[in-house]
């Protein structure tokens, strides 16, 4: 029996109410068209911009066309009010919330009692993404604390939805929770190894639960079906949702300067930007437009839905751009010649349709890109180690692994410490990647300790936090496995978090003993969806 109850929809079953899903049913429905749209909270309980986004709430409600409301997680590193107080509220007005789930400011702890928090609220639909980087707060910079990453946020939600055994021994088991979580993709980089690299982790999101995916904004048509096309690949039934950004030039101008990290503005589109801004409608009715006929071209690629975002806009222009979307999506081909933004010298995954301007079914021969990153001597040497030392069975494997199985106290390890500070920078964490991630650690090289795949934030193959100063992790390692033709692994296991009960033990005691997350990864096998490349 279905009752209505404050504008929400919910199924009476064995005495229980169950809240229905109504973004999770038009998103699996493929005669429906998803519509969601971005608020942003900002800082502060009882401000304008929360009352504002709690209006804009109550208007997309009553109107019925928006399938749900997406809350930002303080978005660009700064505070704000949280996401899931706000989809608490909007979820009573009878619209769905969809709250962006980060993992920059929490540890696994405080991030599984957020999604306890979610559960008990009905709010189901959450977006888990990595999280830019903290830049302020109070007195200062906070500390960041990205202790899961996105991928492993994920295997964490599909353990609560199946019943959480948080001990591995059957004695507690947590009531199923009912999220629907989806996970984020940018196809707009620059670069092979940036580009390969978050399909790599896509792939790795779709295995540990993903129920759908959400694009990074971006404005270059062939990207949009190139992240499509790449995705009914590995994963066919998986709903894709477009971003769809409304902007402004002063807003592109900060994007075309890579300070908003993740978003690209290409000088062509920042240009046009800057010319329909003078207008006496300071370009208002051009980025409107430009908007609908993004709503069009993704309906007409086959996109699940749009994901409308933008800064401080009002109903009555999302109203227009589904409106006008739907008018222009039958033609849809003849607008991609508007949206040919490619970067310079921009890394495609597949061969460019001349006909279309969108791309072949075949792939670009990448063996004739150079890779951004050398083989130097200290990976050459890493390798060597590796295969005589730490490769099971072989070489000198058993004699080490007799060795560490005798050892008493595994603090006492300086000559290791020594030598993993000078070749890695090593911090110590005592659960050494070292090995998933081409010799290169992420605790020392990733500020966000990224071990599952990049974020998004990175820029013609540089770090989020040190542009221009440090090449992101993930880079390195693609350019540096491809030189042995084995790039791929990269994504054919998921890394679990660190386990913290081993900081400041030796690694080498941990690997041999089967204590480290080695002993327990899970290898790719035949049933994983994996990017076949």
């Amino acid at each position: 029996m279905t009752l209505n109850k404050g504008g929400q929809c919910f199924c009476l079953v064995l005495g229980e109410e169950k809240h229905i899903n109504k973004f999770k049913e038009a998103l699996q429905d493929k005669k429906t068209f998803a519509v969601t749209w971005e608020l942003v909270p900002g800082r502060g309980a009882r401000e304008k911009l929360q009352e504002n986004a709690l209006h804009a709430a109550e208007q997309a409600a009553q109107d019925g066309r928006i399938h749900a409301l997406t809350i930002t997680d303080n978005p660009g590193g700064k505070p704000a009010l949280a996401a899931a107080w706000l989809g608490a509220e909007i979820l009573k007005m009878g619209i769905e919330p969809l709250v962006h789930f980060t993992c920059k400011d929490k540890n696994r702890n405080q991030i599984e009692s957020e999604l306890y928090a979610l559960d008990r609220a009905n709010i189901r639909n959450i977006l888990v993404m990595t999280g830019d980087y903290p830049v302020s707060g109070f007195k200062g910079r906070p500390k960041p604390v990205f202790d899961l990453d996105s991928v492993q946020v994920m295997d964490l939600v599909a353990n609560m939805n199946k019943g959480l055994d948080p001990d591995n021994t059957g004695n507690l088991i947590h009531k199923p929770s009912d999220f629907f979580a989806g996970g984020v993709v940018s196809p707009f980089k620059a670069s092979e190894a940036e580009l390969l690299t978050q399909y790599y982790k896509l792939s790795k999101k779709v295995n540990q639960g993903a129920g759908f995916i959400v694009t990074q904004l971006g404005f270059d048509a062939r990207k949009f079906q190139e992240v499509l096309k790449i995705t009914r690949e590995f994963s066919p039934d998986i709903p894709i949702i477009g971003n769809l950004y409304i902007l402004p030039f002063g807003v592109g101008r900060i994007m075309n300067s890579n300070q908003l990290p993740g978003c690209v503005v290409t000088d062509q589109l920042l240009a046009e930007l800057d010319q329909e801004r003078e207008a006496a409608d300071k370009g208002q009715s051009a980025r409107l437009l430009r908007a609908a006929k993004m709503y069009a071209f993704m309906k007409g690629m086959g996109f699940d839905g749009v994901h409308i975002a933008g800064h401080n806009i009002k109903y009555e222009q999302v109203k227009y751009i589904i409106d006008q979307g739907e008018e222009l999506s039958a033609d849809w081909m003849e607008l991609i010649a508007e949206f040919d933004y490619p970067q310079p010298q921009g890394f495609y995954y597949f061969k460019k349709d001349p006909q279309t301007g969108l791309n072949l079914d075949q792939p670009v021969n990448r063996a004739e890109w150079t890779p951004e990153y050398k083989v130097g001597i200290n990976h050459r040497l890493m390798r060597l180690v590796h295969q005589l030392f730490f490769t099971p069975d072989k070489k000198l494997f058993p004699l080490m692994r007799r060795y560490y199985q005798g050892v008493k106290n595994p603090r006492k390890y300086g000559l290791e410490h020594f030598l993993k500070v000078i070749g890695n920078g090593c911090r110590d964490c005592g659960d050494c990647a070292l090995l998933d991630i081409a010799y290169l650690c992420p605790m020392s090289q990733c500020p966000k300790n990224q071990r599952n795949g990049p974020c998004g934030g990175s820029y013609n193959g540089w770090c989020e936090v040190f542009p221009g100063e440090q090449k992101c992790i993930w880079v390195k390692a693609y350019a540096l496995l491809k030189a042995y033709s084995e790039e791929e692994q990269l994504q054919t296991s998921y890394v679990p978090p660190v386990n913290w009960d081993l900081y400041q033990t030796s690694a080498w005691y941990n690997y041999y003993t089967g204590r480290d997350h080695s002993a327990v990864i899970p290898s790719a096998e035949a049933t994983e969806k994996k990017l076949n490349c």
